[in-house]
């Protein structure tokens, strides 16, 4: 009887000893194996982040439009189903280079079938103060990196598009004799234009019309 009870107390001592080391079993044991899922369930938001961040209006180098220029751009759309936004922003910047070449030298007569009015009218007022001062523009438009629709409106079937360039643009200013009095071939310069064009979503005419020039501040 005396060896039974020693040999009871020796099993309830190995019992206490390895409930000390292991410990009591709350599921604790089981984190190594959902750590690596936790991980990659946290994992997951971070790698769709890089898309989110391509909509933020700060960064609009690969946008065709911000997103408050949206409800316009889709009123247009719907108003015009030959409207394409990636045709127009490719036709907006042959017009910007076009518009802006003919400016710097002077010909006007390009500038007649693309322009409004009174933007040709402030074109060549700009041209006759060049001439009267005895000044010709050497400008070169050496890239345009980004073409981005700013704003977008549709009232009564006439769409406006304000497009948001950015420019690099080599500029020299020469004097009557062909000198360089401001300005370098060599050194671009980046501007940061807003351009406003109009078309008649009503009108056969598939041209847009250049009504307002602006630099971004």
């Amino acid at each position: 009887m005396a060896v039974i009870v020693i040999l009871a107390l020796v099993a309830l001592f190995i019992g206490l000893r390895l409930y000390s080391v292991l410990g009591e079993r709350t599921g604790h044991e089981q984190q190594p194996i959902l750590k690596p899922a936790e991980t990659e369930a946290r994992a997951a938001p971070r790698m769709a982040q890089p898309a989110a961040a391509t909509t933020a209006p700060a960064d609009t180098g690969d946008m065709a439009y911000v997103p408050t220029a949206g409800p316009g751009v889709r009123a247009i759309l719907a108003a015009d189903s030959s409207f394409d936004v990636a045709r127009f922003l490719e036709g907006a910047k042959a017009a910007y280079r076009m518009i802006m070449e003919a400016f710097w030298k002077g010909d006007l007569e390009a500038l007649n079938n693309h322009v409004d009015e009174h933007v040709r009218e402030a074109f060549a007022a700009a041209v006759e103060q060049r001439k009267a001062d005895g000044l010709t523009l050497d400008n070169r438009l050496v890239s345009i990196d980004h073409a981005v629709i700013s704003e977008a409106a549709l009232e009564r079937g006439v769409a406006v598009l304000t497009v948001r360039f950015e420019a690099d643009i080599a500029a020299v200013t020469r004097n009557a004799e062909g000198q360089v009095v401001a300005g370098s071939l060599s050194d671009a310069v980046q501007t940061r234009d807003l351009w406003t064009f109009r078309r008649d979503t009503n009108s056969r005419d598939p041209n847009w019309l250049l009504i307002e020039t602006d630099e971004e501040e």
